[in-house]
This record gives C-alpha cells, sequence and structure tokens, in this order.
C-alpha cells in the first residue's frame, strides 16, 4: 500500500469536474492509495461540484466508446475510493462510471457523516445527474448505490420522477431501515437533549479480513463519531418513504442473508410492495457491504447485474 496521502492538500485543489486535466500528483497519490490501477480506464477526472452548498467530489471514467453510463452512490461512512472493485466491473461492461462523495463524507465538504435532511441527497444527485449530462455521458444511465446509496435512489425512484434518461438502478444492501431500528429511535430521543454525536462502533460487515483492517485502521477518510442529526434525519425519512406510493419501476436488488446491518428482512418485504416485480438476489453468506465482499460473492452478483445490463 502506498504512503498515506494527505486528504486535505486533495480536498482544498480540487477543481471543476468539467475542467479536462490530466490528473495532478496528489490525486494521482490518492488512486494509487486506494488501489486502482493507472490503466483502468482510457480517460479519468477527479474534481468537484458546487451543489446545494457543498463542494461535491467526483470522480469519472470513461472508455474510449462507452455504451452507457454507471451513477455510483456509496454507503454512510464510505467515500468513493473503497469502491473500485464496482468501478472495475462497470467498466468492464463497457460504462461509463461516475462516482461521488456524499456530503460530509470523502472529500464532499460537510459536517463529517452528517445531514440535517435526507432532501439535501437529493438535490446532490440531482446536481450529479445534470453534470453527467454536462459530461455528456451515454445514455441509458444506470444508478448503483450500496446501504445508504440505495436509500437515496430509492427515494428518488419513489418520489424524485426519474427521467427518460435512467436505466437499470442495482440496489446493494439498501437501507430503508437499519436493525434494531425501535431501540435506535429510543436512544436517540434520549440522547439527542444530551450529545450531538457518539463515538462510531466499527462493525465487520464484510467477510474480507483485509477490507476490514483497511477501514478500520488504515483509510484516513473514515469518520470516527456518529452524528445525532443524522439520526434524526433519518427517523424523519424512514416513515416518509414506507408511505410513499408504488413505482412502476423494477430494481435490481442484491442482499445479504448475513447482514447485521440492515432490517433486511422488513426491508425486502418494504421493497416488493414499493416496485412492481424487482429482481432480487440474496446471497446466504454475504455480510452488509456487497461491494467489498469476498471475490467469489462479488463474482456471484457481478454475473447475477451482467446479465441483466446487457
Amino acid at each position: 500500500m502506498p504512503e498515506l496521502f494527505a486528504p486535505h492538500h486533495l480536498i482544498a485543489n480540487l477543481r471543476p469536474l468539467a475542467a479536462a486535466a490530466p490528473l495532478s500528483a496528489v490525486e494521482q497519490h490518492y488512486r494509487q492509495f486506494y488501489g486502482f490501477s493507472d490503466g483502468l480506464a482510457q480517460h479519468s477526472r477527479v474534481g468537484q461540484l458546487q451543489v446545494g452548498g457543498y463542494q461535491i467530489a467526483l470522480q469519472a471514467w470513461w472508455p474510449e466508446q462507452p455504451r452507457a453510463t454507471l451513477v455510483l452512490l456509496h454507503g454512510y461512512y464510505d467515500h468513493s475510493g473503497l469502491y473500485r472493485h464496482v468501478i472495475e466491473w462497470a467498466l468492464g461492461m463497457g460504462f461509463a462510471v461516475l462516482s461521488f462523495d456524499l456530503p460530509g463524507h470523502g472529500l464532499s465538504s460537510g459536517a463529517r457523516a452528517s445531514i440535517g435532511d435526507f432532501a439535501e441527497y437529493q438535490t446532490v444527485l440531482q446536481g450529479v445527474l445534470a453534470e453527467a449530462a454536462a459530461l455528456q455521458l451515454p445514455q441509458p444511465w444506470h444508478l448503483c448505490g450500496q446501504s445508504t446509496g440505495g436509500a437515496i435512489l430509492i427515494d428518488y425512484l419513489l418520489t424524485g420522477a426519474p427521467s427518460a434518461d435512467i436505466g437499470e438502478t442495482i440496489l446493494l444492501a439498501p437501507l430503508v431501515r437499519p436493525r434494531a431500528w425501535a431501540w435506535s429511535q429510543l436512544s436517540y430521543r434520549v440522547m439527542r437533549h444530551f450529545v450531538s454525536e457518539i463515538p462510531r462502533r466499527f462493525s465487520v460487515n464484510s467477510s474480507d479480513a483485509d477490507f476490514i483492517d483497511f477501514v478500520h485502521n488504515r483509510d484516513p477518510l473514515q469518520p470516527r463519531s456518529l452524528p445525532t442529526a443524522w439520526v434524526g434525519a433519518l427517523s424523519q425519512w424512514v416513515p416518509r418513504i414506507e408511505a410513499a406510493p408504488r413505482s412502476v419501476r423494477s430494481p435490481l436488488i442484491i442482499q445479504g442473508e448475513a447482514d447485521m446491518t440492515v432490517a433486511w428482512r422488513h426491508n425486502l418485504e418494504v421493497l416488493q410492495d414499493k416496485f412492481a416485480a424487482p429482481s432480487i438476489l440474496r446471497l446466504p453468506e454475504a455480510r452488509h457491504h456487497l461491494a467489498n465482499e469476498l471475490p467469489a460473492l462479488r463474482r456471484c452478483y457481478f454475473d447475477f447485474l451482467s446479465e441483466r445490463l446487457r
């Protein structure tokens, strides 16, 4: 693994993504630190977008003649640097890839791991899709979200009037309710009057021990606390999304049955009710962080997705 890079230096020097320029030395160092190979795609950019009061960090990769685009949304506490496997799969499919760090995550601005309202995520997503149009990334635009990224896409499909440019939507271990949600709400109602954040409890959410060690001990972009504001925003979002009208969309859902992060049985019931015949792949041995599960598990769901995104 390359030596630790300085995130603050990279954040301070991010250029608008639309500004065509080779990767700077610090951007190359960032990519190397997170294991991206130099020849991953013929074209690549790192940049930023001002939207919703945030500076949002974006990354794009595209082959010489892409046939579609994958817009990638990471999970809570995550950032784009952790999604190399999904990006490599998408590029292997001939897709361009546009990935961004959510507010308060990774290289984007905002209070760490916090949000005032989940509606802010929709504002950012709309800005990123407008950037995809400005970059003339090829349609259809397939959407892929892990966990909280999946929650944002569920919200978009149910309430955001998706445009005709949108192709398939991939939900990896999507969040509707987290595990032990009733207890979490009770704890939130008590703690919000006394503390603004609590120390983060790092979980073992993947079977890949190297990934777990990296996230727990070596990733400088990992938030170290759970803001009560984010839990409050989630508590407002869950009943709203569970009461939303049904959609004619049919997302592709991948869910691990060893997932101890989300209430996956309840969530699948909700999603089957909200969407028209979603395609669901359940993986008995997979944990929550599907984007960084063991290679055999990733291969299983990538094969499932490849058959449906030909």
